[in-house]
């Protein structure tokens, strides 16, 4: 199988059985680019690894310095075959070219719920990450679907969103939400509209925004620099 570079992943495919997402924090602007040079070079100078890899997708930080790795799995299996035999060639190869990359992750997860299928390419990838204090699915879930509640009770949709994609992490401690935005701008006009965060100041938000349990978490902006799929032909 050859690689083909793409505009987007398919974030909703439905053979996707897992997704493994990770950072990468290489430093420095100028680095941030030689490293996403390094990996189209790494990568498009060899077949596709595994036919389990359904999508290899890299997102550049808005602070300059890290890089959000996102990839589609048919299951763990695929990824330990590859971690076995196809990962250590390139990440040789990315770290010749720029070394002291810092290596955070791989997290586990699995797709839960998207708010609707995307389509558009998004200017803007918003990767919000939620951690509970400690493992249950239920309560995992439970969370997304008091979003998705709030989402559909909301009086005022909001400009610029395109899609959420809401994954639960299988070790059942974390939530990630792969959110679509026409630009970074977008994101942050809706984060400086009335209320705390995302949404109108309605009960549904508050629930969720005060929802027991959650310990930390974090929101990125990233910029889509690369994504990666095999090749029909291949």
């Amino acid at each position: 199988m050859t690689v083909e570079f793409v505009s987007r992943p398919d974030v909703t495919r439905a053979d996707a059985g897992l997704v493994k997402a990770s950072t990468w924090d290489v430093g420095t602007p100028e680095r941030l680019r030689q490293t996403v040079g390094a990996v189209r070079a790494a990568w498009g100078a060899r077949r596709w690894p595994h036919p389990g890899l359904l999508s290899y997708s890299l997102y550049a930080g808005e602070d300059g310095r890290t890089l959000f790795h996102y990839s589609q799995w048919t299951g763990e299996e695929s990824y330990q075959d590859f971690v076995r035999d196809g990962r250590d060639v390139r990440n040789a190869e990315i770290d010749a070219a720029v070394p002291g990359v810092e290596r955070l992750g791989p997290l586990t997860y699995e797709l839960y719920r998207s708010s609707s299928p995307g389509g558009r390419v998004p200017g803007c990838v918003v990767i919000v990450d939620v951690e509970f204090d400690g493992a249950d699915k239920a309560r995992q879930r439970d969370w997304v679907d008091g979003v998705f509640e709030a989402l559909g009770s909301d009086p005022v949709p909001v400009p610029g969103a395109i899609a959420g994609h809401f994954h639960v992490s299988t070790d059942g401690t974390r939530v990630l939400n792969y959110a679509e935005w026409t630009g970074a701008q977008a994101h942050l006009d809706a984060l400086a509209a009335p209320g705390d965060g995302i949404g109108s100041p309605t009960p549904q938000w508050e629930r969720v925004q005060t929802y027991p349990g959650v310990t930390g978490g974090g929101v990125r902006r990233y910029t889509p620099a690369l994504s990666l799929r095999p090749a029909e032909d291949g």
